[in-house]
């Protein structure tokens, strides 16, 4: 099984949209059972909370369920459960690493636009920017590409 962490900032728009984006796909690619995907925050601000509005009216508009989520925060102990630890922006990448200790001797945080041509961009956080159209198409071009990286390893 292939674990997948989403991170962003609060885990109410980008991450939580890049999970259900990722979900999306692999469920429509019949891999459900192959594939455990879940998100979180690198901060403590919207523990507790749904998914925005901003991000559930983007997925509903195109027809991707939006996974059922609570924000929470990553813990340290989550490096050691996941395969791929996604983070949206820089900003994210430095929470992670210093969650985990800052090290990653096993190569798994990277930035979610690392794995297409885009490699070293940042996703935009719609909270302050309010396009989820933007931060849609960034985490499907991710996503794709993610699903395609990880495909390899069946």
């Amino acid at each position: 099984m292939i674990k997948v962490l989403f991170i962003c900032h609060g885990n109410i728009c980008r991450s939580t949209m890049a999970q259900s984006v990722f979900q999306h796909m692999v469920d429509e690619s019949g891999l459900s059972g192959m594939y455990h995907i879940d998100s979180a925050a690198t901060s403590r601000e919207e523990i507790g909370n749904p998914p925005h509005y901003g991000t559930r009216e983007k997925l509903r508009r195109e027809g991707i369920p939006c996974v059922p989520h609570r924000a929470r925060q990553m813990q340290r102990e989550d490096y050691g459960c996941f395969d791929y630890i996604i983070g949206m922006d820089s900003a994210n990448i430095r929470n992670i690493l210093r969650i985990i200790g800052n090290q990653d001797p096993d190569g798994k945080v990277a930035k979610l636009l690392d794995f297409t041509e885009r490699k070293g961009e940042d996703i935009a956080d719609p909270w302050y920017t309010g396009d989820f159209e933007a931060t849609y198409r960034d985490a499907k071009e991710g996503c794709e590409a993610l699903l395609e990286k990880t495909l390899l390893c069946f």
